[in-house]
């Protein structure tokens, strides 16, 4: 009985927040004014998730994420869910949904449904930018929901928008300025987040992908529930025009998580970072 409630403790931990973990992911890059994005439609990315619990790593499960066209947006569909040999005790299937103008890569509409264990919460903001707000609508299910309009001033992303705008920013010009800040709404809550450049990492290995010229960079996280306070999460990003992140690893209240690139599909841009 105890060694069940510890395991489902250790699958909340990893998967209550999963996506506070991942929003990370590509937060190396500099705020810059739009450009050609660095992806293409029918790109899909996926990590395996680890928990670190007592010096041994679990495979918990995975996160995918996947670009699709719809006329003047794109589409990017994030599925989270737990791997069937810990769904006894724990299971996850979450989807994001966030569409993002093609020209701006600003955000247009968000939408988050996530459902862990017997824990169900419902997000959906609306970004109105002509009448300068978010619609912003917050429950248990799409049907109860709460709504408040929030003030939009400035540039404001959701957890998977902000992803896929900062990807197009030159890696070199990281180097030279070495931080970033941008600002991200998540319940109702706006955050301004940041991340530093740290060194290249000419032989970055990544468990089952092989090796990856990379630049090591830390990231802020939102700290709470899941993460320390001053905990900083650990990013390697492929050095190349595809910027894809390889490892993600970062404390949290309890043990640490670790998300490796376990697949992609249709980049747009060859993989050189990674060596032959």
């Amino acid at each position: 009985m105890v060694l069940k409630i510890k395991r489902s403790y250790i699958m909340k931990s990893i998967n209550k927040r999963i996506f506070y973990f991942c929003i990370f992911i590509f937060l190396y890059q500099e705020h810059t004014n739009a450009k050609e994005a660095p992806f293409n439609s029918g790109e899909k990315i996926t990590y395996k998730l680890y928990y670190n619990w007592n010096f041994v790593w679990l495979s918990a499960g995975e996160v995918a994420f996947e670009v699709k066209d719809e006329g003047d947006v794109y589409h990017i569909e994030v599925t989270g869910k737990t791997y069937s040999s810990y769904e006894w005790f724990y299971k996850v299937r979450d989807k994001y949904h966030s569409y993002i103008d093609k020209k701006t890569l600003l955000p247009k509409l968000y939408i988050r449904d996530i459902h862990q264990g017997s824990y169900v919460h419902y997000e959906k903001v609306v970004f109105d930018y002509p009448n300068n707000k978010m619609i912003s609508s917050i429950g248990k299910s799409m049907s109860q929901t709460t709504t408040k309009e929030i003030p939009l001033t400035t540039d404001v992303y959701d957890l998977v928008s902000s992803m896929y705008f900062l990807r197009q920013t030159n890696l070199d010009i990281l180097k030279i300025n070495k931080t970033v800040n941008f600002n991200m709404i998540l319940d109702n809550e706006i955050y301004n987040l940041g991340m530093s450049y740290l060194k290249e990492e000419p032989k970055c290995s990544v468990k089952e992908n092989g090796k990856y010229s990379a630049l090591l960079c830390n990231a802020e996280v939102i700290s709470g529930s899941v993460f320390k306070d001053g905990a900083k999460m650990k990013i390697n990003i492929g050095y190349d025009e595809n910027k894809l992140p390889l490892i993600i690893e970062s404390p949290l209240t309890v043990g640490s998580v670790k998300a490796l690139l376990m697949s992609y599909e249709n980049l747009k841009f060859p993989l050189n970072s990674k060596h032959k």
